[in-house]
């Protein structure tokens, strides 16, 4: 009978060891998948990281100490490329470049000087810049740090090519010369290229609320692209 209990108390004790070991390896299975899905997290976040701010090429030339080809953050605004460049020159005129635009891989900054600002055709250099938001100011050439992203690519020649108005880069007042274009329409036609890009061909000015068939046939001979 002694060894009966005997044996129940040793059997007991090894079930009680065997029951303990069964648990921790549990937990410790637990803990490392634990482990590895956040490993995985760390990863993926990582990922997004490097994504979000993945390196880009910008080449900036003008009125800048280190002009040249730059490999930056795509982060990074036009100020950043400059500050990255070496600064501005003393006679740098960044009144037409809007700094604190994003820039994107393959962009072209350029710095104008004061001069060529000041020779350009624009008449009045404050009162444009004070409508920026209608009319790029930029000189005839492709900059994608200039104030608007609609370069004004016949600016030298008031934006009529053979007495036509060029209706991606006509001004306001240039749009209402146009029989049938009255202010509302031309700020409409400006809206329109601002939000959608450049018209590929005239007959896209009928994508523009308010001009229909009828007005484009009035002004179809007036206007080029």
């Amino acid at each position: 009978m002694k060894l009966v209990r005997k044996y129940k108390f040793i059997l007991a004790i090894m079930l009680l060891i065997i029951i303990t070991i069964v648990i921790i390896l549990n937990k410790q299975k637990l803990l490392n998948n634990s482990d590895y899905i956040v490993s995985n997290d760390d990863s993926l976040l990582k990922e997004e990281i490097v994504d979000d701010f993945s390196k880009i090429y910008v080449d900036i030339k003008g009125a800048i100490v280190n002009p040249g080809v730059y490999e930056v953050d795509s982060d990074m605004i036009v100020n950043d490329v400059i500050k990255l460049a070496g600064g501005l020159k003393d006679n740098a005129d960044t009144s037409i470049i809007n700094l604190a635009k994003r820039v994107s891989d393959g962009d072209l900054i350029i710095i104008y000087t004061k001069e060529e600002v000041e020779n350009s055709n624009i008449k009045d250099v404050e009162t444009v810049v004070k409508v920026v938001d209608k009319e790029c100011v930029c000189p005839n050439i492709q900059n994608d740090a200039c104030i608007n992203t609609q370069i004004e690519d016949t600016i030298t020649n008031g934006n009529t090519t053979d007495g036509k108005i060029n209706i991606n880069t006509a001004t306001l007042e240039q749009l209402m010369e146009l029989s049938g274009i009255g202010e509302a329409k031309a700020n409409a036609i400006i809206a329109y290229r601002n939000e959608k890009g450049k018209f590929k061909s005239i007959e896209d000015i009928k994508d523009v609320s308010g001009i229909g068939e009828a007005l484009y046939e009035k002004i179809k001979d007036n206007i080029t692209v």
